[in-house]
C-alpha cells in the first residue's frame, strides 16, 4: 500500500458502513421513490424522486434513508459511476431499485460525501468492472467488492474540509463542461446559418453584382441528374451476403451530415458484385439517406471507393451532370435545413419516416451558374474549416474537463487537496473506538438464511495502491 499523510490510515469500507440498512414507518407515510434511472452519474448529481405512500414501496425495493450513499451494482450504470447520496426524501425515507447498494456510514466516522468520492474514484470503477459476474448485461459487482475495498482514511475534520473543497472545485468543473456543451449546437447552427446563406444566394450577393454573374434557375433533381438510384432491395442483398474483404457497401451508417463515415466496413465478395454492378458508385456521386429524423443525412463519396463500391437499400445516389452544376454545390442545398423542412412534408412511415426515389427526383432547388457554385462552395467550405477548428479546440477543451475530476479525487485521496491539521484526530484513534464499540455491543440475532448458510460468498478485493 502507498504512503498516506500523517493521521490518515488505510480502512476497510464495510467496517464504517451499514450496508442495507431497513426502514420501518407507517403504510400512510410519505416516502421518496428513486428508481436507477433518477440516480446521477456525477459526484455532485442530485437525484429526482416520486412520492409514494411507504406501504406501496416498502417491500420488493430497497430501503435507504436521508444521508445514505447509493451505488449502482448492475452493468453498465456501475461502470458509469452511476450513485450518489440520498437528499430530500419526504419524511427522510424512501426506497427505489433492487440494483442499489445502500451504504450507511457510520456516524461520527466517515462522511457520506468522503465515501461517494472514494465510489467515484476510477480506481474504484476499474477494479469493480473486472470482478463483475452474472449473465451478459446482467453482470453485477459483488457485495464483497464493495465491503472490502481498502478506503485512505482522513480524520474526521479534514474529511469534511475536503468534501468542502470538491462541492467548490467540482461545481466549476461543472459549470465549465455545461457551458462548453452549448458549443456543438451554436457550431451546428453556424454551418446551418452559413448553408442559408448560400443556397439563397446572400453569401454571394456582392460577389454575384462584381462579376456581372448570370441569373439563378428553379430546377429538379431529376433535370440536373444522369441517374438517381436506389441500392438493392430484399432478396438480392441480405446480411449473410456479407464477407471480411471484396467490394464495399455504402449503408446509412455511412452517410453523415456532409461528410462519410469511414470506420463502419461492409463488403460483399466479387462473385456477388456482379450480380449488382448497375448499383455500382462513381466519384462525385451525392449519396443521401432516405429517412428523416432532425436533418438530411447527404454526403459525397470519397475519391478512394469510387468504382469499387455499391450503395444499399435506403440509400440514395444522385449521379449529376457536371457540365450543368456541382456535386459539392447540390450536397450543400440538400444538407441545408430548406430542404429538411421541405422533405419532410412529405415523409411517410411513423416509426421511421423516410422520403421515396420518387419525392426526391421532384425535389425542386435554385441552381445559380457554375461559376458562382463553385464560389459558393470555396466560400462555405473556408467557413466550415473554421469552424472544424473550433470544434477541434473544443474536444481539446472537453477532453481536459473530463480528467480534472478524476484528477482532484486522486489529489483528495493523497492528502494534497486541502492542508493537514495535527490537531486533528487521528483515523487510526476513530477505528479504535469503532472496534471497541462493536465489541462491546451485542450479537445481532441471525436470520433463518443467514444460519443455513454453509460458505461466504468469494471475496473480491479492490488492489491498495
Amino acid at each position: 500500500m502507498s504512503a498516506l499523510p500523517p493521521n490518515w490510515v488505510w480502512a476497510r469500507v464495510g467496517d464504517l458502513v451499514e450496508l442495507g440498512p431497513k426502514n420501518q414507518a407507517d403504510d400512510e407515510t410519505d416516502a421518496g421513490f428513486v428508481p436507477l434511472q433518477r440516480m446521477g452519474v456525477n459526484y455532485r448529481s442530485r437525484h429526482s424522486l416520486e412520492v409514494r405512500p411507504w406501504g406501496a414501496i416498502k417491500k420488493g425495493y430497497t430501503h435507504f434513508m436521508d444521508g445514505d450513499v447509493l451505488l449502482a451494482r448492475i452493468t453498465p450504470s456501475f461502470e458509469n459511476g452511476k450513485g450518489g447520496i440520498v437528499r430530500g426524501l419526504p419524511n427522510g425515507i424512501g426506497a427505489g431499485s433492487t440494483e442499489y447498494f445502500v451504504c450507511r456510514p457510520i456516524r461520527d466516522a466517515l462522511l457520506s460525501e468522503y465515501l461517494l468520492a472514494h465510489f467515484k474514484t476510477p480506481r474504484f470503477l476499474h477494479y469493480g468492472e473486472q470482478v463483475m459476474s452474472g449473465a451478459v448485461g446482467q453482470q453485477r459487482v459483488p457485495k464483497n467488492y464493495v465491503l472490502d475495498s481498502q478506503l485512505p482514511l482522513a480524520p474526521l475534520n479534514e474529511q469534511k474540509r475536503i468534501a468542502d473543497k470538491l462541492d467548490t472545485l467540482l461545481a466549476r468543473v461543472d459549470a465549465c463542461r455545461e457551458r462548453l456543451d452549448r458549443v456543438p449546437t451554436v457550431l451546428k447552427r453556424f454551418r446551418q446559418s452559413v448553408l442559408a446563406a448560400a443556397t439563397s444566394g446572400k453569401l454571394t450577393e456582392e460577389w454575384r453584382e462584381e462579376v456581372h454573374a448570370g441569373i439563378w434557375g428553379t430546377v429538379s433533381i431529376e433535370q440536373i441528374a444522369e441517374q438517381v438510384f436506389d441500392g438493392p432491395f430484399g432478396s438480392h442483398l441480405k446480411s449473410k451476403d456479407y464477407s471480411e474483404t471484396g467490394v464495399r457497401v455504402v449503408r446509412l451508417e455511412n452517410i453523415g451530415w456532409l461528410k462519410f463515415i469511414e470506420d463502419k466496413r461492409t463488403f460483399i465478395p466479387h462473385q456477388k458484385y456482379d450480380s449488382l454492378q448497375r448499383h455500382t458508385l462513381r466519384a462525385d456521386d451525392i449519396l443521401l439517406s432516405s429517412f428523416l429524423s432532425e436533418e438530411v443525412r447527404v454526403c459525397l463519396l470519397p475519391v478512394g471507393l469510387s468504382e469499387n463500391a455499391i450503395n444499399k437499400a435506403d440509400c440514395f445516389c444522385i449521379r449529376l451532370d457536371c457540365n450543368r452544376c456541382s456535386p459539392q454545390f447540390v450536397a450543400m442545398r440538400l444538407a441545408s435545413k430548406s430542404t429538411f423542412i421541405a422533405l419532410n412534408e412529405q415523409v411517410h412511415g411513423a416509426t421511421r419516416p423516410r422520403i421515396n426515389l420518387g419525392q426526391l427526383k421532384a425535389f425542386n432547388l435554385d441552381l445559380p451558374p457554375l461559376t458562382e457554385q463553385a464560389e459558393i462552395v470555396r466560400r462555405v467550405e473556408a467557413l466550415f474549416a473554421c469552424a472544424d477548428r473550433l470544434e477541434a479546440r473544443y474536444a481539446a477543451a472537453r477532453a481536459q474537463v473530463d480528467r480534472l475530476t478524476p484528477a482532484l479525487l486522486a489529489k483528495a485521496f493523497r492528502g494534497e487537496l486541502v492542508p493537514q491539521d495535527p490537531d486533528d484526530e487521528p483515523a487510526s484513534v476513530l477505528l479504535e473506538r469503532l472496534r471497541a464499540a462493536r465489541a462491546a455491543a451485542p450479537p445481532k440475532p441471525r436470520s433463518r438464511r443467514d444460519a443455513g448458510r454453509q460458505k461466504e460468498a468469494q471475496t473480491a478485493v479492490v488492489p491498495a495502491p
